[in-house]
């Protein structure tokens, strides 16, 4: 069934022209565009002029943004409970932006100082195959209930020391639950989407890895910067039980044997994760909170608190649910239930999972629509979550134009995603040209429902492009590599410019001498007339100034290599990537 997206956009006062999308469940290789929006050609800033030549500034962070004196930021929840947030870096930009890390993505107005072309988004689709993995053994089923096989967050990663998609799971446990509460899995792949669950020997003849305890969400993070090889795999277990929630931490060298650490956190409420921000080299802890606004409100909302520490184990410690660390409700404009009226503290975040991917912080929103469990149970529906982006380039500040569904549920209620989909830690992995996402999704069979594990590919970088015909052009960029690289469509032309910091053309670099860029191409090398190479200009202020011809423009990074590396961090991992997480030689 296609779904289509008209959504009006507000940015910088500004109103923005509409493109409508529509989703479709299709193929592996498949893209679809969403909408897209039309932007403000603003007239260039007069630089400052200064010295071409820049020095590091160790309060400065690796893309040149300067982090509030207060960190993390202090917000009232009492009068930013469903205002979401805009970045502070968005508002007051750096005079120069460092771009030596990632692949850079036009997925806000950070890099852009002006443009006649028009920003498009882009979601992921659904394989034709789904679910990739279901409940089909004793202890993956809830007897006559239905069953669970599904990452809760969890964690699906691909181990390039092992040359194997892993992923950990949430079973519904069978004989070996207690009470309501199921246990961990595992299971691997060779290509990401046909998973076989191996017999081990923690509870024998079984997949399962972790169990006897009484488990909600969990958080495994598959540490690719860690240096002691027994804590190469990390693991956040919220656990305990209805009103007993808290963080377990635990280590492991194979992810199959896990060590306590005996670390565990204060009072937390289900549905918490935690995430690695390799920027800034701290960990974070995302925790929900039902906030009740008021004493006489008769629902609550449903937040975030957060809090971050260098180091994992001291920080999970510390970690505590308290309105006193909240970050974020809901936007102003999440989507609503299409069928409930949402008078139940609805919509809602019921999730954030984020990761670094190449220069920013990928965020997961999963945002509940409603209606709350005992209406749904009366109903017999699921009760609907799907699964948002934002982006973020400090890791707590948050950008969400697009409200629209990144990973939608399917309202064909025969289907695998009918009323529930959640995101999963370790998404996207980087498979060639694609990325993959995974998410769990649910569906009713009579009164039983069934959650599974289901897959959505996308673009590499493709979140969003710069689109049409017309002109781009950067703000000063700082960097210290040698070859510009390109992820581009184009079915016109694309041509490349190179500006000092007063915008006058470099010489060697116009326009005119541009090779002209044509086709599609994921990674593109940028090459002039006389030069290929930006090495003469390494750590100089420059600006860079594309021209389009009906071309789609997604992403650009000056690599010190030749072969395109990007020295961006990888997200979940991929098949040839680097063991580190980054993309380097």
């Amino acid at each position: 069934m296609e779904k289509v997206y008209q959504t009006a956009i507000n940015m910088n006062k500004s109103i923005y022209s509409i493109f409508i999308g529509a989703a479709t469940l299709t193929t592996l290789s498949a893209c679809q565009e969403g909408y897209v929006e039309g932007f403000l050609n603003t007239p260039t800033k007069r630089p400052d002029a200064t010295a071409t030549v820049v020095e590091d500034d160790k309060d400065l962070q690796y893309n040149g943004i300067k982090l509030p004196d207060v960190w993390p930021p202090q917000r009232d929840y009492k009068t930013e409970i469903r205002n979401g947030m805009t970045p502070f870096y968005l508002e007051e930009k750096p005079k120069v932006i460092n771009v030596n890390v990632g692949r850079q993505l036009f997925v806000d107005d950070f890099l852009i100082a002006s443009t006649s072309l028009q920003r498009k988004y882009y979601y992921p689709e659904y394989v034709s195959n789904n679910p990739v993995l279901s409940p089909v053994e004793d202890w993956e089923l809830k007897g006559t209930h239905g069953g669970f096989a599904a990452p809760f967050s969890d964690g699906i990663w691909y181990d390039e020391k092992d040359q194997l998609f892993k992923m950990w799971y949430l079973a519904a446990g069978g004989t070996y639950k207690i009470d309501e509460y199921g246990v961990t899995c595992y299971a691997v792949s060779k290509d990401g989407i046909v998973w076989e669950k191996p017999k081990l020997n923690v509870v024998s003849g079984t997949n399962i890895v972790r169990y006897n305890t009484k488990r909600d969400a969990s958080s495994m993070w598959l540490d690719k910067q860690e240096t002691d090889a027994n804590k190469r795999y990390k693991l956040f277990e919220v656990a305990g039980g209805a009103g007993k929630w808290k963080y377990n931490y635990l280590t492991s060298a194979d992810g199959k044997q896990w060590q306590e650490q005996n670390a565990p956190s204060g009072a937390i409420v289900d549905r918490s994760t935690v995430f690695k921000n390799p920027f800034r080299n701290v960990w974070a802890w995302s925790m929900r909170h039902n906030v009740r606004v008021n004493k006489g409100d008769k629902y609550t909302i449903r937040a975030r608190d957060y809090m971050e520490n260098a180091d994992p184990m001291l920080g999970n410690q510390a970690a505590k649910a308290q309105l006193s660390s909240f970050w974020f409700g809901p936007w102003k404009d999440e989507l609503k239930h299409p069928h409930y009226n949402n008078d139940d503290g609805s919509p809602g975040i019921y999730n954030l999972d984020a990761i670094p991917y190449e220069s920013i912080m990928l965020g997961q929103f999963t945002i509940w629509q409603g209606p709350e469990n005992d209406v749904a149970a009366k109903d017999n529906v699921i009760k609907r979550n799907q699964v948002m982006i934002g982006y973020s380039r400090d890791g707590y500040s948050w950008y969400r134009k697009d409200m629209n569904p990144f990973l939608p549920v399917n309202d064909d209620a025969t289907t695998w995603n009918n009323g529930n989909v959640q995101s999963v830690v370790g998404s996207p992995l980087i498979v060639g040209d694609k990325l993959y996402f995974y998410v769990s999704g649910r569906r009713l069979s009579g009164t039983a429902e069934f959650v599974s594990t289901g897959l959505a590919t996308l673009r590499r970088d493709g979140f969003v492009s710069m689109s049409g015909s017309g002109e781009l052009t950067t703000e000063k960029l700082k960097f210290d590599g040698e070859y510009l690289f390109v992820n581009a469509t184009v079915r016109g032309s694309l041509a490349v410019e190179l500006l000092d910091e007063n915008d006058n053309v470099i010489k060697g670099f116009a326009k005119d001498d541009c090779v002209t860029i044509k086709g599609d191409q994921t990674k593109q090398i940028v090459k002039w007339k006389n030069n290929s190479s930006l090495k003469n200009l390494k750590n100089k202020l420059i600006k860079i100034k594309f021209y389009s011809t009906d071309a789609d423009l997604y992403a650009f990074w000056i690599s010190p290599w030749e072969s395109g590396e990007s020295r961006g961090y990888t997200a979940g991992g991929g098949p040839n990537l680097n063991v580190k997480g980054i993309d380097t030689k």
